[in-house]
């Protein structure tokens, strides 16, 4: 099966929702909306209801304002910009030194985390994707590749799918005729996935079984480094390709580093079981550490509460405070 051609694109099998549509009013009469496809440096392309397009940007704007999957409302025939619309999800990650969020996606509905099935598996790892995944608004799912490879496919799974409540983890192997039908239920007519991971996970290996792409359009794949199961970067820029069967997906450039910042909520939601026990602590101010009446040391004396996983949370919430910058008011005074 392969992607639809252009003139069978619609603008719900794009994405579009009421969501963005009560985002148009009267002032807008007369403009198209467009979804961003590919965001260069200078450049940017585009999906419509016509097809695929070259958008023209304001003057004094620069791409770094867009990220692929935003939607646009542009002038007919220049297909010049008039505004971007309010994002329903974003997946931003902040870089070390950078005053502002990089943005790697928009309106993204499920965020494949993808990982290998050897010694690039990394339970550390895997819960800071998942705190980007959550804090971004997308539900996370955890495919699981070179399972092939293994006898402890099974094990892998089970320690994936402890790491967060309700958390999907798929077992795939994108070489395989049809193994993308499993991932079906999250790649419907209009749904959105992004996937991000190590390189050499098999994240453009899957993309082009998702996109159907036939050899000579495929994007390029890296191999391994036997020593050590790393791979190579093969992709190198974001862009949206259309799913044979419906939907969209967003490859992502493999992340070499992943800073936690900005994401108070996701990791709440990631360690839920710590971090709803910290209200029942007797002081308020409680560092789970050594106080009395601490309800989280209670859990791990219970076995209720792995350590290891409370060492991760403190790690990551400490880290996550320090990199996040204090919200300030006017003339730069903190809220």
């Amino acid at each position: 099966m392969t992607a639809p051609e252009p003139a069978a694109w619609t603008l719900p099998a794009l994405g579009w929702n009421a969501f963005f549509a009560e985002q148009c009013g009267p002032e807008d009469e007369g403009l198209l909306p467009a979804r961003i496809a590919t965001v260069h440096r200078s450049r940017m392309s585009a999906m419509a209801e016509e097809g695929p397009i070259r958008l023209s940007l304001p003057v004094h704007t620069d791409t770094g304002a867009y990220t692929v999957g935003d939607w646009v409302l542009v002038e007919p025939g220049t297909h010049a910009i008039g505004r971007l619309l309010e994002r329903r999800t974003v997946l931003a990650r902040r870089v070390e030194g950078s005053k502002t969020p990089q943005l790697a996606g928009a309106n993204i509905d499920t965020l494949f985390i993808v990982t290998s099935c050897n010694a690039d598996f990394n339970v550390a790892r895997l819960e800071r994707y998942l705190a980007l995944a959550n804090e971004s608004g997308a539900e996370p799912v955890i495919i699981l590749t070179k399972a092939d490879l293994t006898d402890a496919a099974e094990t892998y799974r089970a320690q994936a799918a402890a790491l967060q409540r309700e958390l999907a983890v798929v077992v795939v192997n994108p070489k395989e005729p049809g193994a993308t039908a499993v991932l079906a239920p999250w790649c419907r007519e209009g749904r959105t996935v992004a996937l991000v991971g190590s390189s050499g996970v098999g994240k453009s290996t899957l993309v082009n079984a998702l996109a159907g792409l036939e050899p000579e359009e495929a994007q390029e794949t890296g191999g391994i480094r036997a020593r050590d199961d790393k791979g190579r970067h093969t992709t190198t820029s974001r862009s949206l390709h259309a799913i044979a069967g419906g939907g969209w997906v967003i490859d992502t450039p493999g992340m070499r580093t992943l800073h936690v910042s900005d994401a108070a909520s996701g990791l709440e939601t990631l360690f839920a079981e710590i971090t709803e026990l910290t209200h029942l602590c007797r002081f308020r101010d409680c560092t789970h550490e050594h106080e009395p009446g601490c309800a989280v040391q209670a859990a791990v004396a219970s076995g209720a509460v792995d350590p290891a996983r409370l060492a991760r949370w403190r790690k990551l919430d400490a880290e996550n405070k320090a990199k996040t910058p204090e919200a300030r008011g006017p003339k730069g005074r903190r809220r």
